[in-house]
């Protein structure tokens, strides 16, 4: 019955390069092996490595991506700016930076801020199960023409509180990893309140919380901004299945 269900996915959703093979890691994000997209995405699907980008703009708006219809989960869903899995070999911040023209066309640097590891259903059709690396970047303008189409379909700039508001009304128009990725948002980047290992970076320490503190603008980091990205977390995880891992 799997293998039947997985040869259905792969035609119907041949837009999602389901060939493609994803890291398996255990609970500390130490590889364990490797294993194809597909089956780490049926419903009891393996725990398996990925990142989500955020990119900001000189407003303080975060550039949101809605995902192609041909998408195997959350089809038609806005998400964070790019949403992909790392390939053997590279770190979080390599894999995204390889992603982001592939799916926006544009490069940016990534900066990595932290992980949380999440599992979550989507219908009757598959799940996520991942260790979820957080990146983030800053563009001043972005060119729509520039859209890799067969991934992305459309695009949008969105200020906090006009994300709060939508999580109000419409939270199943957005993907929880994206949200679970901006309530771990640290604040206070700067204070000797935020714990160290939340500095941390592939190449940056806490010696480089001047650059955090320029890349995420403060208005995502305020209470009500977390009480709204809480309270959507709830709904789409009520069982709590999810955790901050470094």
């Amino acid at each position: 019955m799997t293998l039947l269900l997985v040869k259905s996915l792969k035609v119907r959703y041949s837009g999602d390069s389901m060939d493609e093979y994803v890291i398996l890691v255990d609970e500390n994000d130490n590889p364990i092996g490797k294993e194809e997209k597909v089956k780490c995405h049926l419903p009891n699907g393996k725990l398996h490595r990925a990142f989500t980008a955020l990119i900001f703009n000189n407003e303080g708006k975060l550039l949101l991506t809605k995902r192609s219809g041909s998408k195997m989960l959350w089809p038609g869903v806005w998400d964070g700016t790019v949403a992909s899995h790392p390939r053997e070999g590279e770190t979080y911040v390599s894999s995204a930076e390889r992603r982001m023209p592939e799916e926006i066309g544009i490069s940016c640097k990534m900066n990595y801020v932290n992980k949380f590891e999440y599992h979550v259903p989507y219908k009757d059709i598959g799940s996520e199960n991942e260790i979820c690396g957080t990146l983030i970047g800053t563009i001043d303008s972005f060119d729509e023409s520039s859209l890799i189409k067969d991934e992305i379909s459309e695009i949008k700039w969105i200020s906090s509180d006009e994300l709060k508001n939508e999580l109000k009304q419409n939270r199943d128009a957005y993907c929880p990893w994206m949200i679970l990725a901006l309530y771990l948002l640290p604040s206070g980047w700067g204070s000797d309140s935020v714990p160290a290992e939340l500095y941390r970076s592939e190449g940056l320490g806490k010696d480089g919380n001047e650059v955090f503190s320029s890349l995420i603008p403060y208005q995502w980091t305020v209470e009500w901004a977390k009480r709204a990205f809480e309270n959507a977390i709830k709904h789409y995880i009520p069982d709590n299945n999810w955790r901050y891992v470094s």
